[in-house]
Order: C-alpha cells, then sequence, then structure tokens
C-alpha cells in the first residue's frame, strides 16, 4: 500500500495533467471511497427528473457537502427528506467535470435518532393500515406438509444454524439465498433475493433475522420491501426478532413468528400431527388385532372342548332318525303283506287297483310270497257298498 501510495505521489508530482485528466484521476480515487455521512439537511431541491439535490451540513461548524440521489434511488430508500432533517447517507462523491463541484451521490438515506425513526414507522404502519395490508382475511394459509421452502437469511451467524437445527427429518428442500439483513444497507439484498425466490417453486418462504434496535430493522420498514412482500403468491414467514414496535414486514407476513427455532417449529407442526396420528391409527390397529386373536384363541379352546360333544350328540340324534326311518319304512312295505296271505295283482307290470282295470280273458299276474301265479281272468264280481 506505502508503495502504490508513493508511487501515485510521484506520478503526480512528475506530470503535468489537463484539467479533465486530473479530475479523472481524482474521481478514480474518489469512487473507492464508499462511506456513511451524517448530517443535516439544507438547500433541498427536487428537479422535474426526480433526482433530489441538496446540502448536508455539519451543526458544529456549518461545514457542508453538496449532495444528490437520483429518482429511482430516493423512491427506492423510502425516506421523504425535508430540510433540518438529520440523516445519514451512504455513497460516494465524484467531481461534476464541467462544475469542477463535488458531489456525494447517495446510494442509501436513513433517518437519525429513535424520534425520527419512530416516527416514520408510524405514519408507514398508519398508511398501510388503512390500505387493509395488515388484516388477516388477506393472508395466506402456510400450506400443510411443506417440503420446498424458500429461506433468506444471512447465511453466517446463529440464525440459520438455529432454523436449520430444529427442522425435523421430514425430507425438507431448502432453497436458501444469502442476504444482508443489517440496516438499510440491507434493503438492495433483500429485494434482490425475492426476485430469485419468485422464480421458484416454494411451498412458503421464510423471511429471517435475529432481534436488534429500530434502527437495525430499517429494511424491514421500508415500503419498497413490503409491498414487494405482500405481492407474492407464495405464504410467507417472517421470523425477525421481538420488539415493543413489531417490524412492519412482520404484521404483513402471513404468518408471523419471533424467532427462527419458531419458524422451524412451525414448519414441523403438520408433519409432526400427521407422525403422531399414525401412530394412534397404529396403537387402535395393535389393539383390535389383539382382542381378535384373544376372542380366537377363545373360540379354538371352546370348539376344542365342546365340538366333539357335539358332534357326538348330532350322530346319536341322526342314528335315532335314521333307525326310525327304517322301521316305518320295513312296516309300510307292501311285500311284508304277502306273508300273511296277501298277494298282489298285476297286468302287464302295473299294479291292478280296481276291476275296472281289467276284462274278461285278461292275463294276470299274482306274486304270492314265494312266486308269481300266471292266470286269466274268467269273472269279475263287484263288492256292493257297504255304506
Amino acid at each position: 500500500m506505502k508503495e502504490s501510495k508513493s508511487y501515485l505521489r510521484e506520478t503526480l508530482e512528475n506530470n503535468t495533467f489537463s484539467v479533465s485528466a486530473y479530475l479523472d484521476i481524482l474521481n478514480t480515487l474518489l469512487s473507492s471511497c464508499k462511506t456513511k455521512v451524517a448530517g443535516e439537511v439544507s438547500e433541498l431541491k427536487r428537479a422535474s427528473s426526480g433526482h433530489v439535490y441538496f446540502t448536508l451540513k455539519d451543526k458544529k461548524d456549518g461545514s457542508v457537502l453538496n449532495c444528490v440521489i437520483w429518482n429511482s434511488v430516493y423512491r427506492f430508500c423510502g425516506v421523504e427528506l425535508r430540510e433540518g432533517l438529520e440523516i445519514k447517507v451512504f455513497g460516494q462523491s465524484d467531481i461534476y467535470k464541467p462544475t469542477g463541484r463535488i458531489n456525494f451521490k447517495c446510494s442509501t438515506i436513513e433517518l437519525m435518532g429513535e424520534g425520527q425513526l419512530k416516527k416514520q414507522y408510524d405514519e408507514l404502519k398508519q398508511k398501510l393500515e388503512k390500505e387493509g395490508l395488515f388484516v388477516e382475511s388477506r393472508k395466506k394459509t402456510i400450506p400443510d406438509f411443506p417440503i420446498n421452502v424458500g429461506v433468506i437469511t444471512s447465511k453466517q451467524g446463529a440464525v440459520i444454524n438455529d432454523f436449520l437445527n430444529n427442522l425435523e427429518q421430514y425430507g425438507f428442500k431448502i432453497k436458501l439465498v444469502d442476504s444482508r439483513v443489517e440496516g438499510i444497507e440491507a434493503l438492495k439484498d433483500l429485494l434482490r433475493a425475492l426476485k430469485v425466490m419468485k422464480g421458484e417453486k416454494l411451498d412458503c418462504l421464510v423471511i429471517m433475522r435475529g432481534g436488534g434496535s429500530l434502527e437495525s430493522f430499517l429494511a424491514f420498514n421500508n415500503e419498497t420491501l413490503i409491498r414487494e412482500v405482500a405481492k407474492l403468491s407464495i405464504p410467507v414467514i417472517v421470523a425477525i426478532g421481538h420488539d415493543k414496535d413489531v417490524p412492519l414486514l412482520a404484521l404483513i407476513a402471513d404468518k408471523m413468528v419471533s424467532t427462527p427455532t419458531a419458524a422451524a417449529n412451525l414448519l414441523n407442526q403438520s408433519w409432526q400431527r400427521l407422525e403422531w396420528e399414525i401412530r394412534e391409527k397404529q396403537t387402535t390397529i395393535f389393539s383390535y388385532l389383539s382382542s381378535f386373536f384373544e376372542k380366537v384363541k377363545f373360540f379354538e379352546y371352546k370348539i376344542k372342548e365342546i365340538l366333539p360333544k357335539i358332534i357326538e350328540n348330532r350322530i346319536n340324534s341322526l342314528s335315532m332318525i335314521i333307525n326310525n326311518a327304517e322301521n316305518i319304512i320295513i312296516n309300510n312295505n307292501p311285500e311284508r303283506n304277502l306273508a300273511l296271505g296277501y298277494s298282489i295283482a298285476r297286468k302287464s307290470g302295473k299294479v291292478i287297483k280296481s276291476i275296472k282295470n281289467v276284462k274278461i280273458n285278461d292275463l294276470i299276474d299274482l306274486q304270492i310270497q314265494d312266486g308269481i301265479i300266471n292266470t286269466k281272468i274268467n269273472e269279475t264280481r263287484k263288492y256292493k257298498s257297504k255304506s
């Protein structure tokens, strides 16, 4: 470093430059001198282009620094400049060659003092509240069983570690976009991270940081960031610490929690509930099966003890029925009466039941106990009714 400074000094001392070339050298040197400067706003002017020109005055000795902030950056910062306002600006100086005037080009502006910050916070809160951005009816539900989770936070420090360490093993796929999360300088990073997340297929998005002062939360109370988050189509969980003045980004979030651990637990909830329900169903099923098998064992025992007796009684009962049927058949068999002197008359194999079934000279068969007699009809006589 000393050598480079020595070389630069020698170069400047031993050469003659045109005004333009010399100013170019100065601007090159000034471009590497980015810093924060604090002071009081005075001589405030806004051009038709929207760019804002003002001087930043040191209240102690009256020193002034000419400043400019381009319209797009001014709108982005969310601070309304007015004379007498104490602010901090971040940026770098350069020399405007046509006039030789030094200007400090501001890339961010932030208010100084808790009073000013609180006033800005309250004004923006009231504005957003009137628009209905805080009402529950516009907020999206965090889906059950999330898998693809976007995370915007600093990849350094305890916040991301606390979050990841408290996520259960449910197969979460984490898309992390590293971002500064401290002060107004974090605003560009956060907006860039949101743009990345819009291109991802996510179940929800988590924006996190640790606790801090109202000043450290400047980016999370910025209107531009708040409106960008409110427009997202995916549910947003904001975990950016506790404070008596809750960050406005947390108020418009679909779900607000205080810590990264709480955000992780929120994502775990539906999975834990499902796990508990599965275990409960398993217990119910196992209890039912246990009861069922106990009944099976009981019936098995009863069958082994009682069934043989039931079968034996049933067989005996069927045997009696068969025997009775056999006796009835035997007693009612027509051939049994042949031994008593009765006979059975048949004509052409058909039993003759009436004299009407035969006529004189018909050949008939008479079955008796020990044989069959073939004979001819000589005469038929009809019995007179006794009635």
